[in-house]
C-alpha cells in the first residue's frame, strides 16, 4: 500500500501523517510519499510556491482561480498534459513499488494514477481522502474507487453526480491520534510558560503561516477582557521573527510566539478559543479539543466554505472586519453560556475515529483482493458494496 500526498499547504501532509501513524502496527507494507518531491523544481514552483504567494499576496486572484477550476469531471487537457509530462519519476516510483491500494490525501496523485490506470499502466485501487468540508472540483477530476469526506453534505454533493453512495464514506478528516488524548491543563500551562488563570486564544495562521497575524494582534489590543495569546507561525521563519519583535515591544499583552511545533495538541488543550483561518485539518483537530472559533481572514474558496460549516453547526462566529474583533471576542468571553454551547458543538463534530474508519475500508478492499486484515490484526469482513 501507499499513502500519497502533496505538500501544498500543510493539511494534506498532516492527514497523510495521521494515516501513516495508524498503519505502523498493521500487518502489511505501507509507504508514505510526498509526491511533489518526485516532480521537477519548475513544477513545484508553479504548484506549491505560486499557491502560497497567491494566498498571501493576491487572495482575489486565488479566489478567481478557485472558482474557475471548480468544475467536477470537466476535462482540462492542458493542465493534465503538463502534470503527466512532469510525473515521470512519480510514475516510475509507482511502477517499481506496485501498491495494491493507494490512499491519497491530495487530488494530484489520485488524478494521475486514475489516468494511468485508464491506460492499463496501473492496477491498484485508488482511495481519496478529502481534507476540507466541501469537495472542490479538482478532487473530482476522475472518480476514485472510494472517497472519504468530512460531512454528510459532501456525500450528498457527490451522489448528485451519480456517484455510487456505497463508494462514499463520511469519515471526518483523519487527525493524529494524539489529539484524542486528554492531558492535565495546569501541568501543560507550567510546561509551556502559560498562565492558568487567563483565557487563552490560539491564533491559527496555517501550517505555512500565511495570514496577517499582526493585524489580528493590533485588533486584540482593544480587548477589555484580560487574555493570553498563543500564535503559531508554522514554518514561516520571517513571520516568527516579526512576531518575536512584536512581542518584545508589547510585553503587557501576554503574547507567546511559536515556530513549527509538534505540540499543537497541547496548546489546543490549553486554549479556550481558536482565532484566525479555519484550515481543514486544523479545524478537525480543534474539534477534538472542544474549541470554539472566531474566524478572521479565511482563504477565499475552501476556507470560506469551511467557515460556513462552522457557522451552520454553531461552532464559530465570523469576524469579517478585524476592526470589530475586540468587540466580538469580548462579547463572547463575557457570555460563558454561549461559549460553552459553541465548545459543545465542536466536541459533537469531533471524529477521533476517522483514520480507523478509513483504514478499515482499505483493509476490506484488500480482503476482496485476497488478503486484507483489520488494524487489530483480525480478518476484515468482505465488503461487497465496494466498487470493482
Amino acid at each position: 500500500m501507499a499513502i500519497l500526498s502533496a505538500s501544498v499547504g500543510a493539511g494534506h501532509m498532516r492527514a497523510a501523517q495521521a494515516l501513516e501513524r495508524l498503519s505502523r502496527d498493521a500487518p502489511l507494507k505501507v509507504r508514505s510519499l510526498d509526491v511533489l518531491e518526485l516532480f521537477p523544481r519548475h513544477f513545484q514552483a508553479l504548484y506549491k510556491d505560486a499557491y502560497l504567494e497567491m494566498v498571501g499576496k493576491a487572495p482575489v486572484l486565488f479566489e478567481w482561480i478557485y472558482e474557475l477550476t471548480d468544475r467536477p469531471f470537466a476535462a482540462d487537457i492542458l493542465r493534465t498534459a503538463f502534470e503527466e509530462a512532469s510525473a515521470i519519476k512519480f510514475f516510475a516510483e509507482m511502477e517499481e513499488y506496485r501498491p495494491d491500494l493507494v490512499l491519497c490525501t491530495h487530488f494530484l496523485p489520485s488524478t494521475l494514477l486514475a489516468l494511468r490506470r485508464r491506460k492499463k499502466l496501473f492496477a491498484g485501487k485508488i482511495f481519496t481522502v478529502v481534507t476540507d468540508f466541501d469537495v472542490h472540483g479538482m478532487w473530482l477530476a476522475t472518480p476514485s474507487d472510494h472517497t472519504f469526506v468530512a460531512v454528510e453534505e459532501a456525500r450528498a454533493y457527490l451522489t448528485s453526480f451519480g456517484i455510487d453512495p456505497a463508494s462514499i464514506t463520511v469519515s471526518g478528516i483523519p487527525t493524529d491520534p494524539v489529539f484524542a488524548q486528554s492531558k492535565e491543563r495546569s501541568e501543560l500551562a507550567a510546561r509551556h510558560g502559560l498562565r492558568s488563570d487567563l483565557p487563552t486564544l490560539l491564533i491559527s495562521s496555517g501550517g505555512f503561516g500565511v495570514t496577517n497575524v499582526t493585524e489580528i494582534l493590533d485588533a486584540l489590543a482593544g480587548l477589555a477582557v484580560p487574555v493570553q495569546v498563543v500564535t503559531a507561525c508554522g514554518r514561516n521563519k520571517t513571520l516568527k521573527a516579526d512576531l518575536d519583535a512584536y512581542a518584545a515591544r508589547h510585553p503587557e499583552r501576554h503574547l507567546h510566539v511559536l515556530g513549527f511545533t509538534d505540540a499543537m495538541d497541547e496548546y489546543m488543550e490549553l486554549a479556550d478559543l481558536m482565532v484566525g483561518k479555519p484550515g481543514g485539518l486544523t479545524t478537525w483537530e480543534s474539534f477534538q479539543k472542544g474549541l470554539a472559533w472566531v474566524v478572521v481572514n479565511p482563504i477565499p474558496g475552501q476556507e470560506e466554505r469551511n467557515t460556513y460549516h462552522l457557522l451552520e453547526e454553531g461552532v464559530g462566529i465570523w469576524c469579517y472586519e478585524p476592526r470589530t474583533l475586540a468587540f466580538k471576542l469580548g462579547r463572547l468571553l463575557r457570555d460563558p453560556e454561549q461559549l460553552a454551547a459553541m465548545q459543545a458543538a465542536a466536541r459533537r463534530l469531533a471524529r477521533p475515529d476517522a483514520g480507523h474508519v478509513i483504514w478499515e475500508k482499505a483493509f476490506e478492499a484488500l480482503e476482496l483482493e485476497g488478503g486484507g486484515q483489520s488494524l487489530s490484526g483480525a480478518k476484515a469482513c468482505p465488503c461487497a458494496s465496494l466498487p470493482p
